[in-house]
């Protein structure tokens, strides 16, 4: 697979990110900016899981959203006998492993961008995430 080719598998998905390991060799491509063009896109279906914790948080616009920074698949916890990352209530340090994204059968460890403490887990177990998607609110500390 040629970096060309690789390069338009993440144009045309709008990837942010992908890597990939064939005989010996690795790529790993970051978009930095791809949002800027896709973003409306997955940000206009996003709401969704929105709409739902606004009423549940109402005046909680102190609250921040940690998106999904890929498309793929949500797991809560590394593997499926094991106990979730973390839950509604637990507090959390910046850099500390939320949850799993799936993508193009990679795992993808997704970290704080905010100490705080977890208000609300947007996503279900093993349910898709588009990419923009809240996952989950943040009382930041």
């Amino acid at each position: 697979m040629s970096v060309e080719h690789i390069v338009e598998l993440v144009t045309r998905h709008n990837l942010a990110e992908i890597e990939i390991e064939q005989g010996g060799t690795r790529i790993r491509v970051i978009r930095e900016h791809a949002p800027v063009a896709g973003a409306p896109s997955p940000r206009l279906e996003a709401p969704s899981p929105s709409p739902q914790a606004t009423p549940a948080d109402a005046g909680a616009s102190h609250l921040v959203p940690l998106e999904a920074p890929m498309v793929g698949t949500f797991y809560r916890a590394p593997s499926p006998e094991a106990a979730p990352f973390v839950a509604e209530g637990d507090v959390v340090k910046e850099g500390q492993v939320l949850c799993i994204i799936e993508a193009m059968k990679l795992m993808n460890e997704i970290e704080a961008k905010v100490a705080g403490r977890i208000a609300k887990v947007l996503v279900e177990n093993a349910q898709p995430v588009e990419y923009g998607q809240p996952l989950f609110l943040v009382e930041p500390r």
